[in-house]
C-alpha cells in the first residue's frame, strides 16, 4: 500500500514563516542580551556579562531583582488560587450539582472568554479607593474598615491584581480539569463506595493520583502565563504605586520605551531560560507523583 505521506516541502512555506519572525528574532535578541544596544547611538558594542551584572547588582538604578520578586509571587499565588479553586469547582460541578449544571459550567468559564483589557478597565473603575463599587458597596452596608485603596496601596495592589487575574481565569482551568474528572472511570468510585471509603478518601486516593496528568497540564500552563503577565498588570496599575507591581516583563516594556534596548533583551533572555528551567522541573517533578 502506497504511503500517504506528504512531501516535506508542503510545510516550507509555514516552516520558513516560523524561522523568519521566530527563531531568527530569538537568536539574534540572545546576540544583542551581550551588547549595548540602544537609541542613543547607531552603533552597537559587545559588552559581555555587563547587562547581566546590571540586572542582579543591588546597587543599580533600577531594582530588576524586586521585578523578579514580584513576576515569582504573582505566578505561585495564581497557580495555587487558581487550580484548588478550579479543582474544587470541578468537582462540584461534576459530582455535586445536577439540576442545570452545565449552565453553570458557561456562567463560571465566561471571564476567561472576555477580553484581558476589558476585564481590568472594568476591575480598574471597580476598585476605584473613592468611587469604586466593592468600596461603596462596603461602606453601605457598614463595613467601613474593609474598603481599602485596592490598587493604589503598596501593601494591597499586588494582591488585588492577583485577585483580579485569578477570577479571570478559574473558568479556562476548570473546563480542563472537568474533562480530566469525565475520564476517570466511575468504577473506581463505586469499589471504594462498596469499601466504605468517605468522599475525602476517594479524592485522596483515586481523583487526585488519576489527576495529575492533567495538573500537570494546567500547573505548567499557569506558569508560563504567569512569568509572562503584562497586560493586566499595565492596564490596572502600570506597575505602581511606586513600582510595587511592575513585572519582569513591564520592566522590558519600560527599557524598550527609554531605548534600551540591550537590557531588555537581557531581561527577555533571562525570563526564557528560568521558564524552560521550571517548566522542565515542575513537570518532572508532577510525573514523578503521578508514578508514585
Amino acid at each position: 500500500m502506497r504511503s500517504r505521506a506528504y512531501p516535506f516541502y508542503f510545510a516550507g512555506g509555514a516552516l520558513a514563516l516560523y524561522l523568519l519572525f521566530y527563531v531568527l528574532p530569538s537568536v539574534m535578541g540572545f546576540y544583542y542580551a551581550f551588547t549595548d544596544w540602544n537609541s542613543y547611538s547607531s552603533e552597537v558594542n559587545f559588552i559581555g556579562l555587563e547587562n547581566f551584572k546590571l540586572i542582579f547588582s543591588a546597587g543599580a538604578g533600577q531594582n530588576y531583582m524586586h521585578f523578579v520578586r514580584n513576576t515569582v509571587i504573582f505566578t505561585v499565588a495564581t497557580i495555587l488560587l487558581k487550580t484548588a479553586i478550579a479543582l474544587g469547582l470541578a468537582v462540584l460541578l461534576t459530582n455535586g450539582i445536577r439540576h442545570l449544571a452545565y449552565f453553570h459550567r458557561v456562567v463560571m468559564y465566561l471571564p476567561a472568554v472576555l477580553p484581558m483589557l476589558v476585564v481590568s478597565l472594568v476591575f480598574k473603575s471597580i476598585l476605584n479607593p473613592a468611587t469604586g463599587l466593592l468600596n461603596t458597596f462596603l461602606r453601605s452596608v457598614g463595613l467601613d474598615f474593609m474598603a481599602q485603596r485596592w490598587l493604589v496601596d503598596v501593601n494591597w495592589a499586588l494582591p488585588s491584581v492577583i485577585g483580579v487575574d485569578t477570577w479571570r481565569g478559574i473558568g479556562y482551568i476548570m473546563v480542563i480539569l472537568i474533562a480530566g474528572l469525565q475520564a476517570i472511570p466511575k468504577d473506581f468510585y463505586e469499589a471504594a463506595a462498596i469499601d466504605g471509603a468517605s468522599a475525602f478518601a476517594s479524592f485522596r486516593r483515586i481523583t487526585l493520583p488519576l489527576m495529575m496528568p492533567v495538573l500537570t497540564v494546567t500547573t505548567v500552563l499557569n506558569l508560563l502565563y504567569g512569568l509572562k503577565v503584562f497586560d493586566i498588570v499595565f492596564v490596572l496599575t502600570n506597575g505602581g504605586p511606586g513600582r510595587a507591581t511592575d513585572t519582569v516583563y513591564t520592566a522590558i516594556f519600560d527599557e524598550f520605551s527609554k531605548g534600551r534596548y540591550g537590557v531588555a533583551t537581557t531581561l527577555s533572555t533571562l525570563l526564557f531560560l528560568i521558564m524552560i528551567i521550571l517548566g522542565y522541573f515542575v513537570i518532572r517533578l508532577m510525573h514523578r507523583e503521578a508514578e508514585e
